[in-house]
């Protein structure tokens, strides 16, 4: 195992509830081993995220340089509306 440095930190009771439970089950062997899953964890969320960011801000670009005419919200909510009421008195 590659070299580490022992911190500590500060959890609210029912978060060292969790921990010490899982750990007690033998869901893990220590509570360092489930704040490394939970931080690994928390890494990838946060790759994710920009990740999502990244494609967002791909995509917005997209549509600011997209000067094809768009559609009429007006239009797209009365075709909604339409369709839905034709599904509710099909069922009634």
């Amino acid at each position: 195992m590659p070299a580490v440095e022992k911190i500590s930190i500060a959890l609210p009771p029912e978060m060292v509830k969790q921990l010490r439970k899982a750990v007690d089950g033998g869901e893990y062997a220590s509570s360092s081993e489930v704040v490394r899953e939970a931080l690994r964890d928390w890494g990838r969320k946060r790759m994710a995220q920009k990740q999502g960011l990244k494609e967002l801000r791909k995509l917005w670009q997209q549509a600011l340089e997209d000067h094809a005419p768009g559609v009429d919200g007006e239009d797209v909510l009365a075709r909604l509306e339409q369709k839905y009421q034709r599904r509710a008195d099909a069922s009634s």
